[in-house]
């Protein structure tokens, strides 16, 4: 070596040797809290635990992105025994880990280390997912490629998993079975770009998570018609309609076929957890559609569930389609008694009728854990919104004959404002 050569390593070993001894000796915040069956019951207080660990590991990567990765993989190995006894009937604590699996792995699959350090993360990842007996981490197997980082090392993990994987999906009943290792050969294969191998592996009719890495093969190889015609083909009532139509429209707007892919798997591919999320997503999804035109498409494929998506008509100012939405079926009473609230001084003839709504609702008995403070809002908000209208009395008049209509239960709305409406609660 020549001496330049040796003078340089002599000015960088040492250091290189010290980054590596604080990065061994740096202690996680996180890890003395994920002990083996660390938390009881409630998930709550794992929930909190999980996001503060994510929020650590984040933090450590805007200095150190190689120990960040360590943590991420620390905490990866540690979460599942560490849950054991927390109640996951609610789903709570497994989207919780999920999002976690979601912000980890790109710290883990981006960070800029050495083959053989990637290769010891790999190995203990591996042996987390096969222990995970509830399981928590089992959708780290989808991520695989991106864990590996580059296309040699997925191709060197897509070997080591293939002979295995082909028995568990094998059409012979003697052979086929479960393998924890099938997914990450999968998406292991997909980014050493092995496509043809993946599409002969789920060639025997099987489930749809395993055939969706066939979608995904036809796709990158340009057929992405055919792909979508594969992607159709596996409709069945085992296989999840939703991500059918999440990855048929990626593909579709990953060509350009934005009108297309609105068309066809838009308003069903974009479904969230609630009414006003999933207008959201699609909106910001297709920003050059019209909002009024989105909800039509939207409400049209919830029939009966129309009042379901006031709030989304509200959200962008669309207040007369938003009323009378909210009349068709039944709406959350305490949403229309915020937007009561909310609009009394900006709109207060939707406000009024807004509050209608709320008491009409109220009235026909629906509504959660509905108390006499909420009946009291919506009447307030409403005679409120109704001074500056100067229809006061033409409002309370309105309420008054919706009121005396009550027959549901124990008329609780009556018994509420019977006095207040000059009404009997008997």
């Amino acid at each position: 070596m020549p001496l330049w050569q040796r003078t340089q390593v002599q000015e960088v070993l040492p250091g290189m040797i010290a980054m590596t001894a604080k990065r061994t000796s740096y202690r996680w915040q996180f890890a003395a809290r994920f002990r083996r069956r660390a938390f009881g019951w409630k998930s709550q207080p794992a929930i909190r635990r999980v996001k503060e660990a994510v929020s650590e590991i984040k933090k450590a990567a805007r200095k150190d992105p190689i120990l960040a990765a360590e943590g991420a993989v620390r905490f990866l190995e540690k979460v599942s025994p560490a849950l054991e006894h927390v109640d996951s009937s609610s789903g709570a604590i497994g989207t919780a880990v999920n999002h976690a699996i979601a912000a980890l792995v790109p710290v883990i699959a981006t960070a800029p280390a050495d083959g053989a350090t990637r290769d010891r993360w790999l190995e203990r990842l591996y042996e987390a997912h096969a222990n995970d007996e509830i399981p928590y981490i089992e959708l780290l197997a989808d991520d695989w490629g991106e864990l590996c980082a580059t296309k040699e090392t997925a191709s060197s993990w897509a070997d080591r998993l293939l002979g295995v994987t082909r028995m568990a999906l094998s059409p012979d009943p003697s052979l086929r079975g479960f393998y924890h290792g099938t997914t990450a050969c999968l998406s292991a294969l997909f980014t050493a770009e092995r496509h043809d191998e993946i599409l002969e592996l789920v060639n025997a009719d099987l489930i749809w998570p395993y055939k969706s890495w066939a979608v995904k093969a036809l796709a990158a190889q340009g057929k992405k018609a055919e792909a979508i015609r594969y992607a159709e083909a596996c409709r069945s009532p085992w296989a999840s309609d939703g991500e059918i139509d999440q990855l048929c429209e990626e593909i579709l707007l990953s060509s350009g076929q934005v009108d297309e892919a609105y068309r066809r798997y838009g308003p069903t591919a974009n479904r969230a957890g609630t009414y006003l999320a999933w207008f959201r997503t699609v909106k910001r999804k297709y920003p050059h559609k019209d909002p009024r035109s989105i909800l039509s498409d939207l409400v049209e494929r919830t029939p009966g569930e129309e009042g379901k998506w006031f709030a989304a008509a509200k959200d962008v100012k669309l207040l007369d389609e938003a009323i009378a939405l909210a009349n068709r079926t039944p709406t959350d009473p305490r949403t229309l008694i915020r937007a009561a609230r909310d609009f009394a001084g900006e709109n207060p003839a939707f406000a009024v009728e807004a509050g209608m709504a709320a008491l009409r609702w109220l009235v026909a008995g629906y509504g959660y854990e509905i108390t006499g403070a909420d009946v009291w809002a919506a009447y307030s908000h409403t005679m409120k919104a109704a001074a500056p209208q100067g229809s006061v009395e033409t409002t309370r008049q309105r309420i008054r004959a919706l009121v005396a209509s009550e027959t549901f239960g124990e008329r609780f709305v009556t018994k509420v404002l019977g006095r207040e409406l000059g009404l009997s609660s008997k």
